[in-house]
This record gives structure tokens, sequence and C-alpha cells, in this order.
């Protein structure tokens, strides 16, 4: 790239190029729907078409399509062509205010919930106008919401809008009562840290489990793994560098500020880190990301994994949400100040984010909850499954005051001295970094850190922006009723406090004393997606949601019934193809090298008899033995598989089954297979290794 500058959002409809191409009224109405969240005027819709048409079609494009997120994990896009027959049988190209607003896929298709048959096929998308139009691989994308002929939400993006609207309107309205009555919104902004490996290509195509499932369900431990924690920033090795610059470049392109990067934890894994958006548009682009680095890292012969768990024993990959509010003002409301125990708006903030963290602990678990991440959680590169917030001394000293009634010293910058002249002294945060926490303050914003890899960041911030809309909406009903007085605020703060505060943890959450402890403070522990996934379609949940507009009663339904049944099918794709490597390759490459190895004994024998060949023989022996028992791990993996179905009645039934047993059953036919693998020549056991797939790139 020649310059960042030039290049940065130039495939991008964005501020830049509708200011230059659309009249100076059409550009007014449009930012007003952008920046303040009104209402689209319709009669617009025509004069942005043609402009974005014209715009495209300079950039060499023919056609464009209707982006949209369905309940797949993944974007959606159909692509249709600008032309349109001309009187004299040529063309013309053309797209309407009606194709840029309303598009049409098939709704029946999509993951529904029961909400839509099959019979039922009509959908619509209708386009998002807070999120720039833009141009990938040659096609105009239009980022449009989802959803039925009756109107229910089938995407992602229409909750998560419906949730923006719900805290900038409960926030405004606290604002207000503060007498902050400039500010006219206030939005939530996202920053996703997005890791991931890189893994040769070729070495990937042979991996079935990896081209199927995204992870390993195969593979011993190398020799050397992490241990030595020399590849946590370390230098970046040319091949994995050359993937970054052309990935940045190509984020650039598309408006995404990609601004870190680096070499993660465990061989092979990386990390990239945007500048914050506001969520829509954070949502947006790092599902663009995530589709991106796989495109690029095919074009450099390399394979992307996002699975949350993609080798066993080493480090797993998280997408850690670092989340807060801003105003249209330019205030971050999660800015503590340089004194917090005076900031009056921050306490109040600070209070109400506590409250409904502690009340919606089991949400936030069910925003995260996936078969990947099930094997992530608690391995020691993410935090438990036990939701819990970590505020460091500074400001649980501060609330513990309040809590008190204590009165604080006004604080005093501290600094850290290094002990060598040359170096300067620096400025220390008022808070450190807790990595086993799931739930951080990170000096003005939190950083949830349970996301899985793989996952769109939609659900998660739906969840947060609902629940605290929920608390600011309590407070200040509250404070409407009593008086907005000093006095009033921080008592509500006060007994927030004294409420919420068993979900404070400033300590190690991987130490089994913290289990413990969150179990005396009635903290919940849902392990696995299959404990967590009822809570969504609890009654005080469905109360949340259908109060604040985020979904109606049949969405949560529907929705809950896509993740169960997701699960169920997620494991048997597992399970079916741990039941073909084993049966296809790995039995007959054991028996194989067993036969090898009894065919070398018996020569050996026959030319001395003499020599008893004991290393042949016992091997063999060994060998032999683990493959009977591979055998039957194989028989009784496909029993458990095949008898799923005398539990498929209920889905829940089904997915405990499928945890149960056919987990358990996986894990066993593993188990003998790792063993297996060490003792067999390397170039006879049919799977690329973990060493060959953690440090080949």
């Amino acid at each position: 790239m020649s310059n960042p500058l030039e290049k940065f959002g130039s495939m991008v409809f964005g501020d830049r190029a509708m200011r230059e191409r659309l009249p100076k009224e059409t550009y007014k109405a449009l930012q007003r729907t952008i920046q303040e969240g009104k209402s689209l005027d319709a009669s617009i819709a025509g004069v942005v078409a043609n402009a974005m048409k014209d715009w495209a079609i300079e950039k060499g494009v023919t056609h464009f399509t209707h982006w949209f997120q369905p309940l797949t994990g993944v974007t959606a896009e159909k692509h249709d062509s600008f032309i349109s027959p001309a009187p004299d049988g040529g063309i013309i190209m053309e797209f309407s205010g009606k194709d840029l607003v309303r598009g049409e896929p098939d709704a029946s298709s999509f993951p529904s919930g029961g909400l839509r048959a099959t019979f039922e096929a009509r959908g619509y998308t209708a386009w998002d106008p807070t999120s720039y139009a833009f141009i990938k691989e040659g096609i105009l994308c239009i980022p449009t919401a989802f959803y039925s002929y009756g109107g229910e939400a089938l995407d992602k993006k229409t909750p998560l809008l419906r949730s923006m609207e719900c805290i900038n309107e409960q926030a405004t309205r606290i604002l207000h009562l503060l007498g902050e009555t400039d500010v006219r919104r206030v939005n939530t902004t996202i920053g996703p840290e997005q890791e991931y490996f890189l893994v040769d290509k070729e070495l990937y195509q042979k991996r079935r489990d990896l081209v199927f499932c995204g992870r390993t369900l195969f593979g011993a431990k190398p020799p050397k793994g992490q241990e030595l924690e020399d590849h946590y920033f370390g230098a970046i090795r040319p091949r994995v560098l050359a993937f970054m610059k052309e990935l940045n470049e190509e984020l650039w392109k598309l408006g995404i500020l990609a601004k870190t990067e680096h070499n993660e934890v465990a061989p092979a894994q990386h990390e990239l880190a945007p500048i914050f958006s506001t969520t829509n548009v954070a949502t947006d682009h790092n599902q663009l990301t995530m589709e991106m680095m796989k495109k690029v890292a095919e074009r450099h012969g390399l394979a992307c994994l996002l699975h949350e768990k993609p080798f066993a024993g080493v480090n797993g990959s998280g997408k850690h949400n670092n989340w807060s509010m801003s105003t249209d003002t330019g205030e971050n409301l999660l800015e503590p100040g340089d004194d917090p125990s005076q900031n009056t708006r921050f306490l109040l903030i600070l209070a109400a984010v506590i409250a409904a963290v502690d009340e919606y602990q089991d949400l936030l678990r069910v925003s995260v909850a996936s078969i990947g991440n099930d094997h992530r959680l608690g391995a020691n590169e993410a935090p438990p499954a036990i939701v819990s917030i970590f505020l460091g001394d500074e400001l649980t000293t501060v609330l513990g005051a309040i809590e008190a009634g204590q009165t604080l010293d006004p604080t005093v910058q501290q600094f850290m001295e290094s002990g060598v002249k040359i170096l300067p002294n620096v400025a220390r945060d008022n808070t450190d970094r807790n990595r086993t926490s799931p739930f951080a303050f990170t000096g003005n914003k939190f950083e949830f850190r349970m996301l899985g890899s793989s996952f769109s960041i939609s659900e998660s911030n739906i969840v947060l922006n609902t629940i605290v809309a929920e608390q600011l909406s309590r407070f200040a009903n509250h404070l409407e009723a009593k008086g907005c007085t000093k006095e009033n605020i921080f008592g509500l703060i006060r007994d927030t406090i004294a409420a919420h505060k068993r979900i404070l943890f400033n300590g190690n959450n991987y130490a089994d004393e913290w289990v413990k402890e969150a179990e005396k403070r009635k903290l919940l522990n849902l392990q696995t997606t299959v404990d967590a996934l009822p809570y969504f379609i609890k009654e005080k949940n469905i109360a949340l949601f259908t109060k604040h507009g985020i979904f109606t009663e049949e969405e949560i339904h529907s929705r809950y019934e896509i993740l169960v049944e997701g699960y169920v099918k997620a494991m048997n794709i597992e399970a079916l193809t741990m039941l073909d490597i084993a049966r296809s390759q790995i039995l007959p490459a054991v028996s194989a090298y067993a036969g090898k190895l009894a065919e070398s004994a018996s020569k050996q024998q026959a030319l001395c008899a003499e020599l008893p060949c004991l290393l042949e023989k016992e091997l063999v022996k060994k060998i032999s033995g683990l493959a009977s028992q591979l055998y039957e791990r194989i028989g009784a993996l496909d029993k458990a598989v095949l008898d799923a179905k005398d539990h498929a009645g209920d889905a829940l039934t089904s997915a405990k089954y499928h945890r149960d047993v056919v987990n358990a059953a996986m894990t066993g036919l593993r188990d003998v297979s790792d063993e297996l693998e060490p003792l067999v020549a390397r170039e006879d056991w049919p799977l690329p290794n973990y060493g060959d797939l953690l440090f080949s790139v």
C-alpha cells in the first residue's frame, strides 16, 4: 500500500464520499439518522441510491448485495447486478431507492427456531443507514437487518440496534436528571480484540477434523508447547508478517481501524485489536475482520483457525469485548477522572453496571455459550464460567468507603520509578489488569473476556446494553421519585453496592478457593453450554427483553431452540468426523505399522535364531493391545451416536445426552489414539501432528 491516508476507507461509501456526492439537504438528513438516531426520510433513498451506484460503478462494481447477519453465526449475501434492459436491446445501469431500502431473500432457508415454516419463505432485508455501505470482492455490500414476513427478527443486527436505542434512552434520561441536558445521544462503543491461529494450508487440508470442525479431534502433546512462554509478543515470523501486512491493507480499505497486532501465548496464535467504534459498526467490522482473515490467509498458503480451542493442551482463542459508553458531546461515561470518589456521574454509572452484571449474570453466561467455548472457559487462558467483576484496589476502596459512609482524601497520581536514571517515571493507572477476570474494569471501559474467538459480538452486547439500560431505568425512576439530590444519588449508590457487592472479586479467578467462595456468595457456576442455555428462557429474562422491546417472547424461544439444536448438530458433526478419521485413517495406519514391526521381527528371527527381537515384539504387543482398545472405542462412539435418536424427542434432552454420553465416548476414543500416536513412526502416522501444525509457519 503506497499511502494509508489515501487508501483508508477507499472502499466505503462513508461520510467523505457522501459529502462529496450527495446534495447538501440529503446529506444533512442522512446524518441526522446516523448521528442522532432520527427516523430515515424515505424520500431521500432514491438520491442516496443513485449516488452510491455511481460511486461503486466508478470503482468497477457491477453487482450489489444486501449484506446481513442471520442466526447462522456468519454473514449472508445474494448478489444482483445493476443492469436493466434498454429499449434499444442494450442495457442500462440502475439502482433505485427501493433496491437500496429493501431486499427479499428466502427466509425459510435460514435458522428460525420454528418462527417460519418451510413453505413460509418470504423474508425482508432493510437498509441500516447507520453502518456504511462498502465494496468487498468487487460487490457493493449494503448492511441490512433481516426479518420475516410477520416482522420477527431473524438476524443478530435487529435486536442489537434495538438494544442500542434502549440504552441510549435510559442513559440520556439519567444524564438529563444530572443536569447534562445538552446530551442528545449516548452510544455504547466496542473494541473487540480478535485472537486466531495460523497454520500451513497443506497441513490443514490433511486434517479432516480441522476442515469439518475447526478443531483437532486427535493429537498427542508435542515435545514443546507454550511452556517457555517465548511466543507471546515475540518477533513475528516473515510469513505471518506478510499476512498481517496484507490483512491490515484490506481492513483499512474497508474503514476498519485495525490498530494492534502481535503474537499471542500459544505457538501459531496471534491477535489483532481495532480502535473503538460504535457497537453496531464494531459488530459489522468484526464480522468482516474474521472473513478477511480467512481469505487473506489462503492467499498466503495459510489457514486461519477461529475455533475457541483448536489444539488440546495449549491456549485457546477468545475475543475480548471492550465495552464503554460515550455521549454525542464527546464524554466517556466510564472515565473515572482524577478523583473517582468525587465523580458522581461515573460512580452512578458504575453502580448501574455492577448491579446489572450481578442480577443478570446468567444472561451474560448464556451470551458466550457454545460447544467451542466449553473447551476454553476456565482452561487457564480464559476466565472460568463464573461471572464476576474486577475493579482494582482503588475503585474497590472508593466503593467500600461510600458503603461505609466515609470520606476519602483526594487521589494523588502515582508514578512508577524504574531505578534507572535515563528512563522516565511512568504514571500508574488507577487499576491493575486481571487476566483471569471475566468482566474487568481497565481504566475507562469494561473488558468482557468470556467471548469465544468465532463469536459474533452481537449477542454479548445485546445483553450488556439491555441489562445496563434496565438498571439505569430503575435508577432514573428512583431519582425522579425521590429527587435528584447529591444525598439521594450517593444513597442510591451506597444501597446498590451493599446489595450487589458479591459480584466483585479482585483475586485469582483460576484458584479452587474462588470456586468455593463463589458458591458461598451464591454466584452461578454454569460450566457447560447445556447448563447455561435454559436460563435464556427464565421468566425474569423473558420479562427483561420484552419490557424493553429487544425480543418478543416468540423470538426468545426461537433463539433458544436454535442454540440448543446447534449444540447437538455441532457435536454430532464432531462425533461423525471422529469416527471417519479413526476408521479410515488411524486404525488402518496402526494395523499396517504393527504388521511392519511383526514382519521385521520375523525377518530378524529368521536371520538369527538366537536374536530375541524383544523391542519389536514388545512394541507390537503394546500397539496391538491399544489397537484393540481403539477398535472397541470406535464401536462405543458409534453406538453412542446411533443411540442418540432415542433421546431426540426434546432438544434439551438430546443436548444433555450428547454432552454426557457422546462427549464421553469421544474422549475415550481420543485418549487411546493419542497414546498410540507417539508409538507409531512419524512417516506412518496418517495425520500431521501438533508439532507440524504449531511450528511450521
